[in-house]
C-alpha cells in the first residue's frame, strides 16, 4: 500500500517537472507544489478507499460468521427442547398407564371379592351332596365349579396354601387354636374359610386354626 502512494507521489512529481520544463513561462514554482499537495491527497484518498473495502469485506466475514453462530445456537436451544418435551411426554404416558392398571385391577378386586362368597356357597353345596344321591347331577355340579375355577385361574386368583403350611400373617388369618397329632406347634391345622390370592396381592386372607 505504500508503495502504490509513493509511486503515485512521484509520478506527479514527474509530470510536474515536464509540465514546468514544457510550459516554464506560464507555471511558477508555487503551481507545481500544490500540483503536488493535490496527488498527494489524491493519492490518500484511493489508499483509504481501498482500506474501507477491506475493512467492509472483513466485517461483512465477521457478521456472517456472527449470524451462523447465533443459527446453530438456536437450533441447538430447539432441539435441547424438543427432546425435553418428548421425556416429559413419555413420562406422562408411562405414568398414564401406570394409573390405568392400577384402576383396573382395583375394579378387578373389587368384582372378585363378590364373587368368592359365590364360590364358598358352592363348595358347601357341593359337600352336602349325598354320597347315593344322582350321579348325573353331582358330576355336573363339580364340572360347573371346575369351570369357574379355571375362569377364575385365567383372571389371577389362585388359592392360598393353608393346611399343613407353617402359619403366615401375611396370609393367614388366625382365629382359633387346636391341638393336633399330626402337624407341629405353629402350623394350620384346619382351613375354616379359604384364601386367595390376585395376581401377587391377597386378595381374601384365609381363616384358619393353628397348632397351639
Amino acid at each position: 500500500m505504500a508503495d502504490k502512494k509513493e509511486d503515485a507521489v512521484k509520478q506527479a512529481i514527474k509530470d510536474a517537472q515536464e509540465a514546468a520544463a514544457k510550459e516554464d513561462e506560464k507555471e511558477t514554482v508555487e503551481e507545481v507544489a500544490e500540483e503536488v499537495t493535490e496527488a498527494t491527497e489524491e493519492a490518500q484518498e484511493t489508499s483509504e478507499k481501498e482500506e474501507d473495502e477491506k475493512g467492509s469485506k472483513i466485517f461483512g466475514k465477521d457478521k456472517k460468521k456472527k449470524e451462523k453462530d447465533k443459527s446453530k445456537e438456536k437450533i441447538e436451544e430447539l432441539e435441547d427442547k424438543v427432546k425435553r418435551q418428548l421425556a416429559e411426554f413419555e413420562n406422562f404416558r408411562n405414568r398414564t398407564e401406570k394409573e390405568k392398571a392400577q384402576m383396573f385391577d382395583m375394579g378387578a378386586k373389587n368384582v372378585l371379592e363378590k364373587i368368592l362368597p359365590v364360590v364358598d356357597n358352592f363348595e358347601r353345596g357341593l359337600m352336602t351332596v349325598p354320597s347315593d344321591g344322582e350321579k348325573a347331577f353331582a358330576d355336573g355340579m363339580q364340572m360347573i365349579y371346575k369351570q369357574m375355577m379355571t375362569e377364575l385361574e385365567s383372571l389371577g386368583v389362585k388359592p392360598i396354601e393353608a393346611v399343613g403350611t407353617e402359619f403366615n400373617p401375611d396370609f393367614h388369618n388366625a382365629v382359633m387354636q387346636v391341638e393336633s397329632e399330626e402337624y407341629e406347634s405353629g402350623f394350620v391345622a384346619q382351613e375354616l374359610m379359604k384364601g386367595y390370592m390376585y395376581r401377587d396381592t391377597v386378595l381374601r386372607h384365609s381363616m384358619v386354626a393353628v397348632v397351639q
